[in-house]
């Protein structure tokens, strides 16, 4: 009998016959090289742990922190485990346990954000407020310039910096708004604002409305909407993720909007999978299951109701780096990569290991900065061989994450070109799907 383990989390483990295929397909075991860092040495890990034979929090506990979540395992395995299942209940299940250190100081400040930051819209957009002002008055380059962050940590350092110029909450469109679209309208759509997106990325919200519009669609932005709860699943926090994703349920479903629009990856996976986060809750399985269809991303509305209306031609060329949760869980592949090509003038040139994940996982490149860097400096080194100007994202912490990549090769004198961080920075930058489809529309 599974020990402090849901069954249905216990039988997957037995699912896995050890054949190896996820080896090759995991980040982690290739950086670290040992089979605790590999999906099937977590399985069996869980299945152990299940049983009683080793301890949740001493044995199990870094071996699954260790993982990035990024799925491609389940890709590669032939008999279908859902691994992403298994890992979700091994962290609820280790968070839960009695030996689980709560005096640790980082777990005091992530439950702190998890429970009282990110499910409050206002709170949030609060401190994406703070950030601009930060940015705007200048205080951003005396502490670049000081180098505290640095002395501090490198990982809040490199975050800093990564930080995309965050816009003005006068031009963040309010949650009640109905845009209508511009010419016939083909659809009716509810946007999902996401927490991070909306407070430090409302730029990027923004201008997928405006595309959204200019592609026929109806938008509405539900009110009472909040945080997908993707990162409270990820922490083992399922209790509070569930909480959040009726609260999206009950917003978006009086909405009576045909497809529930996201624009990042990792909030429209949590989204698809609300079905399964409820699945065993009567009351609200069926309604959850009918969110989950309704879910999409930017990617495949724009594809469909086709082609943009272009008005600029791109200049350089461009390259694509898949979000995990987007290519692995939502199974969306060709869209973005069709609509870049669609841009008049673009040069597309794919990426060796494009499929990989870029090691941004969530907060893990603030939790293991090390391991995450390593498996992004492998990840640039492919970039590098393109030549590309441009690195298109569909996902926030992605698109942050190569922007971190492209300042280290900067400052390392690693770059093609060989110049300094500054003139590297003006070489390549990061953005998202949304960004450069919406300049060569004219909107930007």
């Amino acid at each position: 009998m599974a020990h402090k383990l849901y069954s249905d989390a216990y039988d997957w483990t037995n699912q896995c016959v050890k054949c190896g295929y996820c080896l090759p397909a995991c980040p982690t075991y290739e950086s670290m090289g040992v089979e605790s860092a590999s999906p099937r040495g977590r399985i069996n890990l869980v299945k152990m742990a299940a049983e009683g034979k080793i301890d949740f929090q001493k044995d199990l506990a870094e071996p699954i922190d260790l993982c990035l979540g990024c799925r491609a395992c389940e890709t590669a395995c032939p008999v279908g485990v859902p691994y992403g299942h298994i890992l979700e209940a091994a962290k609820e299940a280790i968070e839960n346990s009695p030996s689980t250190n709560q005096k640790n100081k980082m777990n005091k400040i992530k439950k702190l954000a998890l429970v009282h930051l990110f499910p409050y819209p206002k709170r949030m957009n609060r401190i994406g407020s703070a950030v601009q002002f930060y940015q705007k008055t200048g205080l951003s380059k005396l502490i670049r310039s000081s180098n505290v962050l640095q002395k501090v940590s490198p990982a809040l350092a490199h975050l800093e910096q990564a930080l995309p110029a965050i816009e003005s909450s006068s031009k963040r469109i309010r949650t009640g708004t109905i845009m209508p679209a511009k010419g016939e309208t083909k659809i009716k759509v509810a946007f999902f604002a996401g927490c991070i997106m909306d407070s430090m990325m409302s730029r990027i919200n923004r201008l997928t409305i405006e595309l959204l519009t200019l592609a026929g669609c109806e938008v509405i932005l539900p009110e009472n909407q909040n945080c997908c709860g993707a990162l409270h699943s990820h922490q083992g926090e399922i209790k509070q993720a569930k909480a959040l994703a009726k609260r999206n349920i009950q917003a978006f479903m009086q909405s009576d909007a045909d497809v529930i629009v996201n624009n990042a990856g990792g909030c429209g996976a949590s989204l698809l999978e609300y079905g399964h986060l409820l699945a065993d809750d009567h009351e609200w399985a069926g309604a959850a299951r009918a969110f989950s269809e309704k879910s999409k991303d930017i990617s495949q509305i724009l594809h469909q109701l086709g082609p943009l209306p272009f008005t600029e031609e791109w200049q350089g060329i461009v390259s694509y780096q898949d979000s995990c949760h987007l290519r692995n869980v939502q199974k969306v592949q060709k869209e973005p990569r069709l609509l870049l090509q669609s841009i008049p003038g673009v040069s597309y040139i794919e990426m060796e290991g494009f499929d990989r994940c870029c090691a941004s996982g969530g907060i893990y490149n603030l939790l293991h900065f090390d391991e995450s860097m390593k498996i992004l400096d492998e990840k640039m080194k492919n970039l590098k061989e393109t030549k590309a100007t441009t690195i298109v994202t569909v996902n926030p912490g992605c698109q942050m994450q190569m922007s971190i990549g492209i300042q280290r090769e900067g400052a390392a004198k690693q770059m093609s070109i060989g110049i300094q961080r500054e003139g590297a920075a003006k070489q390549m930058k990061s953005m998202h799907l949304v960004e450069i489809l919406a300049k060569a529309c004219g909107l930007d």
